[in-house]
């Protein structure tokens, strides 16, 4: 029944997230119209000058010529982001490739668990960073990464940390990265069109005709067609981040058959995963909570690791040991999991 409840568990987030990404394109018509109401009042854009209910029919017509070139800004967006994702990540991260050579057992666990779903073996980073976490990137085979932190590869049990790479590999299996990526560019390119508008509304100071009679009705509703879809654009891409967390690790358990290294592994991540990235880079985090919160708010991009282990202890089979209060970190190589709490 555990395993049951692992793939039910799995089936029902990739369909939500699907869902939640189909979301994506609606938010960014529904902007630029709002976009085009502003630009309508501030007198940039012509209206027809007769009712409000008119101007907006008339901004909506417009429609059929704007999507087309927000169509085309994301494809440029995404072929940037598809040649040079990784780069750019590296550099922010400080993150560095290894092989086998310079760290073999590390390499070869991953390999081993690639091999064990005959996946090509993703390329390995290390950070050299004292916090505890990873992450996995990259679109297509052949490009993805998984990269941890040498905190990470310190302090962890071998079991620990094959638990880890096989709950970053579920995200390479499980398309999540991609999804990531995709969920990125829409956000970027909403986060631009927001920005811009903003920025006009303060230093446009009504630059364009005084002659719409409708000027102020029209800017109020843009706006919050705007403000709106900025909003929702946000929470969607949290919802994403936090929901396959939940499958990863379940995807982890289901690689390694051993729930208890998870947790464990999650136990020791808990307040010691925190590592500087971009926005769009902590979303694939292992770990990725607010400093000084307790509640996982609606903005959260992971889901708390109480949460996570709770889920891992009931559909799992996993037993939690409650809260790591070790103070000497544990040899990577060891293969027990340490029970302490």
């Amino acid at each position: 029944m555990a395993a049951v409840g692992l793939q039910t568990h799995i089936w029902a987030n990739n369909t939500r997230s699907i869902l939640l990404l189909a979301g994506f394109p609606v938010l960014m018509v529904g902007i630029i119209y709002g976009v085009q109401l502003i630009l309508m009042g501030l007198g940039f854009l012509p209206g027809n000058g007769r009712g409000l209910g008119d101007d907006m029919a008339l901004a909506a017509s417009w429609l059929g010529g704007t999507i087309p070139l927000a169509l085309g800004v994301a494809a440029v967006w995404f072929a940037i982001s598809y040649f040079g994702s990784q780069a750019m990540i590296d550099a922010m991260t400080g993150a560095r490739k290894v092989e086998r050579k310079s760290e073999p057992d590390l390499y070869n666990l991953l390999e081993n668990l690639a091999i064990s779903r005959g996946l090509r073996t993703p390329t390995l980073r290390v950070i050299d960073n004292d916090s505890l976490n990873a992450y996995a990137t990259g679109l297509h085979e052949g490009q993805y990464s998984v990269t941890v932190t040498r905190g990470l590869v310190n302090t962890l049990t071998r079991d620990e940390l094959e638990a880890v790479l096989a709950h970053e590999l579920t995200h390479v299996i499980n398309k999540d990265v991609r999804t990531m990526v995709i969920a990125s560019i829409f956000a970027g390119i909403i986060s631009v069109i927001a920005e811009m508008v903003f920025r006009g509304l303060i230093y446009s100071r009504g630059g364009g005709r005084k002659d719409n009679k409708n000027a102020g009705p029209l800017i109020l509703i843009g706006v919050a067609f705007a403000v709106v879809g900025f909003a929702l654009a946000i929470v969607i891409r949290m919802m994403l981040s936090r929901t396959r967390e939940y499958v990863a690790d379940a995807g982890a358990v289901e690689l390694t058959k051993n729930p208890d290294a998870m947790i464990s592994a999650l136990r020791k991540v808990e307040g010691r995963s925190s590592l500087k990235g971009p926005d769009e880079l902590q979303q694939l985090f292992l770990d990725n909570q607010p400093d000084g919160v307790g509640l996982e708010g609606l903005f959260a991009t992971h889901p708390s690791i109480q949460k996570r282990v709770d889920a891992l202890v009931k559909f799992g089979g996993g037993v939690d040991p409650g809260p790591w209060t070790a103070i000497e970190a544990a040899s990577p190589y060891e293969t027990s999991v340490p029970m302490t709490g």
